[in-house]
């Protein structure tokens, strides 16, 4: 039985991928000064640069959860139509979403027995999400339920990577994931942060780099002895508008072993205002984390 794939904005997937896959993505809210927006997951319409640059100049930028009744308003013409749902969220580490999602999900679960909703708690962000959600979509077109997929995407979590640095402390220190002094201090000393998503969706540091260079290098060395099996995945890296880097990173990567698919594109304005401009992140698929 047929299911449909549902994913948000905070999947960081281009345009092409989610047409040629066919992933639903619901809309996310925010405001950027005060002014309110809404984020539907089109990267090709969304002015990236100008997002970061607005970062850079100090905007402040707020995100909303998503709740239930977005998430029942987008399932329930699906299960209508006689299609179960399976729904790859952000990280639980990092957002209540997911679990708005599951109020929806066991509600809608009581309105309509005969189908299956299942929630997937990615443990990430950006392309965490994303390339599960891309799975799942592979799964659907190999003739999985819903209710396998959802057991293959739940193991596949245990085995998605995301590493990735910052260029700015400031804006870890804004989320609360720095101390103010130990921002001042890695901004004098030119130290660059590489963190990671840890095996309970919480973003921590994995060690230190002194210089942007030395953090690159750090990345595709956890990739160059983690990564498994990448030259039949989907690798995917981010950037918060540092296009050249996030070549440089695709290009060493490549050299180690190239992947089925490097996919390479803006990271999306949610989590990207967390991490802030320069934010450079690779996501693939190895060892346990």
């Amino acid at each position: 039985m047929s299911y449909t794939v549902f994913t948000d904005g905070c999947s960081n997937l281009p345009n092409d991928l989610l047409k040629n896959l066919d992933i639903r993505v619901l809309p996310c809210s925010y405001t950027l000064d005060g002014v309110p927006g809404v984020f539907d997951g089109d990267l090709d319409a969304f002015d990236i640069c100008g997002y970061y640059d607005k970062l850079r100049a100090g905007a402040e930028m707020k995100t909303s959860l998503l709740n239930s009744q977005l998430f029942m308003d987008h399932f329930r013409p699906e299960l209508e139509k006689g299609n179960d749902v399976v729904y790859v969220g952000l990280s639980s580490g990092v957002s209540g979403t997911l679990q708005a999602a599951k109020i929806a999900a066991e509600e809608l679960s009581e309105e309509f027995p005969e189908r299956t909703v299942r929630v997937v708690d990615s443990l990430g962000a950006g392309f965490g999400p994303g390339l599960l959600a891309c799975r799942a979509a592979d799964l659907r077109n190999e003739g999985k339920t819903a209710a396998e997929a959802g057991e293959i995407l739940d193991d596949a979590v245990k085995h998605l990577l995301q590493i990735f640095t910052v260029d700015d402390l400031n804006f870890l220190k804004r989320s609360g994931r720095v101390s103010g002094a130990t921002a001042a201090i890695g901004t004098i000393l030119n130290i660059k942060p590489l963190l990671w998503g840890d095996p309970t969706g919480h973003i921590v540091a994995l060690s230190k780099c002194r210089g942007r260079k030395k953090a690159i290098e750090a990345i595709v060395d956890i990739y160059r002895k983690r990564a498994i099996d990448a030259q039949n995945q989907r690798v995917a890296i981010s950037h918060g508008d540092c296009l050249e880097e996030a070549q440089l990173l695709a290009d060493k990567v490549c050299k180690i072993c190239k992947p089925k698919e490097l996919i390479i594109c803006p990271h999306e304005p949610f989590t990207g205002s967390h991490v802030g401009p320069g934010m450079l992140a690779l996501f693939f698929f190895g060892e346990e984390r």
